[in-house]
């Protein structure tokens, strides 16, 4: 009677899951919800595209904190010819490593002390889907080593069991960390790394995609506000201009954190300068007296240097903004009062020395 017991039980962990994860609104992780206005995310949802009608092929993402690693990886799940599968996602640095192992594999009963009936893991559960493994780059070396051994013969033992249990999933892992870096300094097994990063996909940081703040706090704060019983569709171009200067340490996620709390105060149906956190409006006004401060040490070169053309004034002016907006062109081209195009197009003129 127990086996048959604990065969249902494992089906009906496994059938929870899969209900949770395709429970999914329609179209939320379509390939139009990720908003790409700058040329960095043009070419990388191009890549995902063509990534996710593959069936096997690891990816591994790199990205700062907050880019959206979890949700690209959604995307190619739910894209591919897995969407039909369970999407079981874990996030490696969430759970104590001395668990991780049953958390992956699973137990049998009796296994350890508390392990009154048998548990399938993550492995099992991702059977027929994806795997999605975020941080992996803490993952310890003993959890390096098992995780590699699964990825080559695409099979494993529940912690207490005997018997190979083969699955098929597809592994989509992410990480913040240099794994290059932590190979060559030895915390990164290199073998699991050649693994992994059969094609590896690069999320910009938000600073590096301005033209997307807009569009992304737009989106945010419609679904923010309609979840508060607002209605407010639109940011005034002034809110919109202290966004732009932000630096987002924190990238998407701090963006959507920003847009919730000025959703709750905003009492009309345009979002105002008023209606934003402080943060945002002191590290705006500090950006514009940075450059204010740059303009006038332009002024004062252009003096001592003496008489110019004003093609290499121009040079010159240009050549400072770059640097003091971190050579971001899109900031640099709204800090000159041109289009990138223009900035583009000036640029090309410039000797490279």
């Amino acid at each position: 009677v127990e086996p048959v017991i604990d065969r249902a039980l494992d089906y009906l962990t496994l059938r929870r899951r899969i209900d949770f994860e395709t429970q999914d609104r329609p179209g939320r992780y379509a390939f139009n919800s990720l908003i790409a206005n700058s040329p960095s995310m043009k070419e990388l949802v191009g890549q995902i595209q063509e990534m996710a009608k593959n069936l096997k092929t690891t990816v591994l993402l790199f990205g700062e904190t907050g880019t959206g690693k979890e949700f690209v990886a959604r995307v190619l799940h739910h894209n591919g010819p897995r969407e039909k599968g369970p999407f079981v996602g874990v996030n490696c640095t969430a759970i104590p490593q001395e668990l991780f192992e049953s958390e992956l594999f699973g137990y049998e009963r009796g296994a350890f002390t508390g392990a009154n009936q048998r548990k399938p893991g993550l492995c099992e559960q991702a059977e027929g889907g994806t795997l999605f493994l975020d941080e992996i780059g803490d993952l310890n070396p003993s959890m390096q080593a098992k995780l590699l051994r699964v990825l080559q013969e695409r099979s494993f033992k529940r912690l207490g069991g005997k018997e190979d249990i083969d699955v098929d999933f597809r592994l989509i892992a992410a990480t913040n960390r240099d794994l290059r870096k932590d190979v060559a300094q030895g915390r990164f097994r290199e073998d699991l790394f050649f693994r992994l990063n059969v094609v590896s996909l690069t999320l910009p940081s938000l600073r590096n995609r301005t033209e997307d703040i807009i569009p992304l706090a737009l989106a945010t704060l419609i679904r923010q506000s309609s979840d508060l019983g607002k209605e407010v569709t639109a940011i005034e171009p002034e809110a919109q201009r202290m966004l732009e200067r932000y630096p987002y340490p924190g990238n998407i996620r701090e963006l959507e954190n920003i847009m919730e709390r000025a959703a709750i105060f905003c009492r009309g149906k345009s979002l105002t300068q008023g209606d934003l956190p402080r943060e945002v409006l002191e590290e705006a006004r500090s950006s514009v007296s940075a450059v204010s401060r740059g303009d006038q040490q332009v002024v004062r070169m252009e003096m001592i240097l003496g008489e110019q053309t004003l093609a290499e004034i121009e040079s010159d002016l240009i050549e400072e903004v770059m640097r003091l907006s971190d050579f971001n062109k899109s900031l640099a081209a709204k800090y000159l009062g041109i289009t990138r195009f223009a900035l583009d197009r000036r640029l090309k003129k410039i000797p490279e020395s």
